[in-house]
């Protein structure tokens, strides 16, 4: 079948954009989304594709955000309970029984787990490193699954165990430098990598997880030496502790209803990180509309500035700019890097924030930018102000080839947040979660109540 005829229907149709009510096209974005975890994963040992490129290898923050999806699927009606089980049970099953150890060729060590897996035979590639991000993602949809299938069949208390094994093996202190920092991660060619977890950043989710562990926690002062490393900025009139990413803002969310929590920096500032990821879209939306560098297409309606695919690297003159184009790469705005390249899922996974400002985003996307849309949804970045070499370009400039699974989960997770709150009111449940957030001293919200 040809691209444009597997378009789904939240794509454009010629229709006005009264014809779909918001639900609708949230629901249909959403199904085609999830697929991305259907088709591009491994069913012999759980591994989902980085991004869709042939011979991909498998991301452990993919595989993370498919364990998450899968209970919204199966609440969905997108795979049955059964077959989310069994996913679950082979994905668990391959990283507590593959090589743990010190040597290159290994899956994991200590606990922590390559960035990037052969996705046939799980080995580690591109000399990746043990990512503690990654490892956190991959860890949280442990935990998600878990907290999700919590019946008394065999297969439902084995994904239980499982998961349990997996994030008591984490040694977070061995990942902590004497200043209390924590670091990127480990390579064992040359030890710890050069960079700690600084400034405000998707780490948030780390800290929870690391402060809770039961076995080799962080120590109790690491996260405010960490909160002593914020940001706290004024950008078009908005006060909010920065990250130029926007899904700096967002990570951490998908698995935590931050509303009304408030840690020690927060309850100074008298908001919350829920309120503090809206303002960061409010200045997303803001920076698009000023569009200081004169980038086409952006607006209103067409923003969303993150970490993406894009056409460089390249230096093109566009109707007589010079402008350096560049490939994958954490774009923020608005003080950049920015090339011109939009992410809409980026903007997507701050619906719950502000969906006054993202749902008029997908029907403009929908209906400005059709090629945008293919069959798992909103491909991952586009830009308009992109001309290839030779001059040929059409309407829309570049648009990325494929999907990345780091994208596919924050859209199909947020929108559930925002549709249903399913699946933050499950992570509720989780102890670890809870145990985590009062440890690093949060109060308030959810965690009040009874």
């Amino acid at each position: 079948m040809k691209e444009k005829e597997q378009r789904q229907s939240f794509a454009h149709t010629g229709a006005s954009v009264d014809d779909h009510t918001d639900d609708q096209r949230l629901d249909q974005l959403q199904r085609a989304t999830f697929q991305y975890f259907l088709k591009e994963s491994n069913p012999e040992n759980g591994l989902v594709a980085d991004n869709t490129r042939r011979g991909a290898p498998a991301s452990i923050t993919a595989v993370g955000l498919a364990l998450a999806a899968y209970p919204v699927g199966v609440e969905r009606s997108y795979l049955t309970r059964q077959e989310a089980i069994q996913r679950t049970l082979v994905t668990l099953r391959f990283f507590a029984e593959s090589p743990h150890n010190a040597t290159p060729d290994a899956v994991g060590y200590r606990g922590f787990y390559y960035h990037f897996l052969d996705m046939k035979t799980g080995a580690r590639v591109w000399e990746s490193e043990l990512s503690t991000i990654d490892t956190t993602f991959l860890l949280a949809g442990a935990l998600a699954a878990a907290t999700y299938f919590d019946g008394d069949a065999a297969d439902e208390r084995t994904i239980r165990e499982l998961a349990e094994a997996l994030y008591q093996r984490a040694d977070w202190s061995w990942m902590q430098d004497s200043d209390g920092l924590v670091c990127h991660g480990w390579r064992p060619e040359k030890g710890f990598i050069p960079y700690r977890w600084e400034g405000y950043s998707e780490a948030l989710l780390l800290y929870v997880l690391a402060l809770a562990s039961p076995t080799h926690p962080l120590s109790p002062e690491s996260y405010q030496t960490w909160l002593a490393t914020y940001a706290w900025k004024e950008i078009y009139g908005h006060e909010f502790v920065y990250a130029g990413p926007l899904f700096i803002h967002q990570l951490s969310h998908v698995w935590i209803d931050f509303r009304g929590l408030q840690d020690a920096f927060m309850h100074a500032k008298g908001i919350d990180y829920f309120e503090n990821s809206r303002r960061a879209t409010y200045v997303q939306q803001a920076y698009a509309i000023r569009n200081p560098l004169n980038f086409k297409g952006y607006g209103a309606h067409i923003w969303g500035v993150t970490a993406s695919a894009g056409p460089g690297p390249a230096t093109h003159y566009v109707e007589g700019v010079e402008r350096h184009f560049h490939g994958y790469l954490a774009r923020g705005a608005p003080y950049g890097p920015d090339d011109g390249t939009i992410s809409p899922w980026g903007a997507i996974a701050s619906l719950p924030f502000a969906p006054e400002l993202v749902l008029p985003l997908i029907h403009a996307l929908d209906e400005q930018y059709p090629a945008v849309t293919s069959k798992y949804g909103f491909k991952c970045s586009f830009n308009p102000t992109f001309v290839a070499e030779n001059g040929d370009s059409d309407d829309f400039g570049w648009i990325s080839e494929g999907y990345y699974g780091l994208d596919q989960g924050p859209i199909v997770l947020m929108i559930e947040n925002y549709r249903s709150g399913l699946f933050w009111q499950l992570m509720r449940s989780c102890p670890y979660l809870r145990t985590g957030l009062q440890r690093a001293g949060f109060t308030g919200g959810w965690l009040q109540a009874r």
